[in-house]
């Protein structure tokens, strides 16, 4: 027997009310379409004038379909859920970088470029599902409670923490907190047969934006920017007043694998190397009201002598704008190899429910007229495999893997040739290192055994390392094949085969990523990043041209 519900013919005898339907439907359409009217009336990013109606349209059978589904599908639904998605995908058919962010996720996503937050000030990381504490910020809570590295977290305010499967983002949650308020953490300590309950009270953590700032010689220096936060400018502008009061001559700027931020905090830090009135950068939107144009105008710290930028396939968005800028401007030479090239320019609108749309509104331009954006023309699976063909092709490592279109040929200010068609390509190519692809160098690291080793090292040695101060350690501290030998075996029983053959195509890095993790738990952060730059072959690259002003590479550039 079927089931199926039909439509069933009236009555011969009675009259059919043929237009009873549309008479109940009509009022309720013309309602939506009012209230529709005052919803985009009431919107300050009103749609375009050139097709109002549709707009209308699309939102009214997005409505009505949303009723029907919630209302008549044979499951419960969740609408809200629905529409969410319904949104996200339909900002992907315009381009990969507008996206719609759900409120309960707007925070965090946030989070990202803010300059501080509430917490406990520690570093960690999970070995064998235990939290590990790989070093706490100087003078924040956690060191003042007495956190060392090494320390084992075993319970947060009584829930416990190891062998739970935690993960990074659960930790974060459970640190981060109200300033003033306190966490009990107990937590296991080399050589103690007990664990014990410290309490720390949170307070305001910095996020540094600037990783690390010091002098390589007495007169060159390094900053390492990772990303265009709320207060990237004010910490870049006090490293480099810093490091200019050290003797400062000659820089090295490092936006390897900066995604970018904030657009002002960029153009702000392009001017302190700019002089004159000079444009950083321009925009171009729909019609004239996201056209902008950005130029030096103030008295930078730095706007003579030799500056090189390095850059890699991570670089993208601001930091793009800033590199391109002073490539343009002859004002530095860039190194490394080509950038992500992410030249969207996002205007983030925030909704009623406390939700996030961020809508590309315009795209970015160097100031000899190059588009920073790489084509998304093949849609967004495409866009975001890139990298890998980039990869796969040979970019990374071979410079004349590249080809341009004459189309694409620009001039800088003093005449140089240089490409658009997406990223920023460098004056000087540095290919990547190789033996970061051996198949067992990513064993040991998916499997954290590098870091732990690292850790081990230090609380075995931590009356050594204290002896030492770090110039020391930089200058004489080595990792013998005896402790490679032991990290392979640790590996072993960890389930990482041995591989003799792999072992020898990594040694060089896996001594120098060891040495720079034991430098980060005893010495700090800038330790870290001094003891990685001296092996890294980009950095090396940099040193050898800015230290050498009157070399053919700076010829035509803007320094003094």
């Amino acid at each position: 027997m079927n089931t199926e519900p039909k439509d069933s013919p009236l009555p011969a005898t009675e009259p059919a009310p043929q237009n009873t339907r549309r008479q109940v439907r009509l009022p309720l359409l013309l309602a939506l379409a009012l209230c529709c009217g005052i919803l985009l009336g009431s919107n300050p990013f009103k749609p375009s004038d050139q097709n109002p109606d549709g707009t209308a349209r699309g939102y009214l059978k997005f409505k009505e379909i949303l009723s029907y589904v919630d209302r008549d599908y044979v499951d419960s639904v969740n609408a809200e859920e629905l529409s969410d998605y319904a949104i996200s995908r339909m900002l992907e058919r315009l381009d990969p970088h507008s996206v719609f962010i759900p409120a309960k996720q707007q925070q965090q996503a946030s989070s990202f470029l803010q300059s501080d937050f509430d917490g406990v000030g520690v570093e960690f990381n999970i070995f064998h599902d235990t939290v590990t504490v790989v070093s706490p910020l100087s003078g924040g809570p956690a060191e003042q409670a007495g956190l060392q590295p090494g320390d084992k977290i075993l319970a947060v305010n009584g829930a416990r923490v190891s062998g739970m499967h935690t993960t990074t983002e659960q930790m974060f949650n459970k640190l981060r907190g109200t300033r003033g308020s306190t966490v009990l953490l107990q937590i296991i300590r080399r050589g103690m047969s007990r664990a014990m309950n410290v309490q720390v009270t949170r307070n305001r953590i910095p996020n540094s934006s600037v990783d690390v700032a010091y002098m390589v010689d007495n007169q060159t220096g390094y900053i390492k920017v990772s990303r265009f936060a709320t207060g990237t400018y004010d910490e870049f502008k006090a490293a480099l007043g810093d490091l200019r009061r050290q003797g400062l001559t000659r820089l090295v700027l490092d936006l390897r694998g900066n995604p970018g931020g904030y657009l002002d905090r960029a153009t702000k830090m392009a001017d302190e190397f700019i002089g004159g009135t000079k444009k950083i950068v321009y925009t171009d939107g729909k019609g004239d009201q996201y056209d902008t144009q950005t130029y030096s105008r103030v008295a930078g710290e730095f706007e003579e002598g030799p500056l090189v930028v390095l850059v890699d396939e991570g670089s993208a968005s601001a930091a793009e704008v800033v590199a391109g800028a002073l490539q343009d401007q002859d004002r530095a030479l860039v190194i490394g190899r080509r950038t992500f090239g992410k030249g969207l320019v996002q205007q983030p609108i925030t909704l009623n429910d406390g939700s996030e749309l961020r809508l590309t509104i315009a795209r970015y331009y160097t100031p000899s007229g190059r588009s920073i954006q790489k084509s998304y023309r093949g849609g967004l699976e495409a866009y975001e495999q890139d990298l890998k063909n980039r990869q796969q092709h040979g970019e990374f490592f071979h410079a004349d893997s590249i080809h341009f279109a004459d189309s694409l040929r620009y001039r800088t200010a003093h005449g140089r040739t240089v490409y658009g068609g997406g990223g920023i390509m460098p004056d000087v190519f540095v290919p990547r290192d190789t033996m970061a692809f051996s198949a067992y160098y990513t064993r040991l690291q998916s499997h954290n055994l590098v870091r732990k080793f690292a850790l081990d090292y230090v609380q075995a040695h931590k009356t050594e390392l204290e002896a030492l101060r770090f110039e020391q350690f930089s200058q004489g501290f080595r990792i013998s094949d005896a402790q490679l030998q032991q990290l392979v075996a640790q590996g072993t029983q960890e389930g990482v085969a041995a591989d003799a053959t792999g072992l020898r195509r990594c040694s060089g890095l896996l001594r120098g990523q060891l040495k720079a993790l034991i430098a980060r738990s005893a010495y700090g952060k800038s330790a870290y990043f001094q003891v990685l730059n001296e092996e890294d072959a980009e950095m090396q690259q940099a040193l050898r041209v800015v230290n050498d002003g009157s070399s053919t590479l700076m010829n035509g550039l803007s320094m003094k």
